[in-house]
């Protein structure tokens, strides 16, 4: 399996969403990708797993999922 990217962190700033992936530092304002995220506890946030082919993420205390590319608004031609 060809992996997507590689997500190295995923952390909080109070209202931001803080990606470290393929080697570059993301931030992200968390009402603007997500009123999952912004609205969910510390706890269903910081409670999340990576596809192992670096699609994206996924918060299953909230049943959230995120794409990576859709994050940062690229696209992938499957192979």
């Amino acid at each position: 399996m060809r992996k997507l990217h590689v997500i190295e962190k995923v952390s909080f700033d109070r209202d931001k969403l803080v990606l470290h992936v393929d080697g570059q530092v993301h931030t992200f304002n968390l009402p603007k990708v997500s009123n999952r995220l912004a609205n969910a506890s510390a706890v269903e946030r910081e409670r999340f797993e990576f596809s192992p082919s670096g699609y994206g993420i996924h918060w299953p205390l909230i049943d959230e999922d995120l794409s990576i590319d859709g994050l940062l608004g690229i696209g992938h031609n499957k192979p």
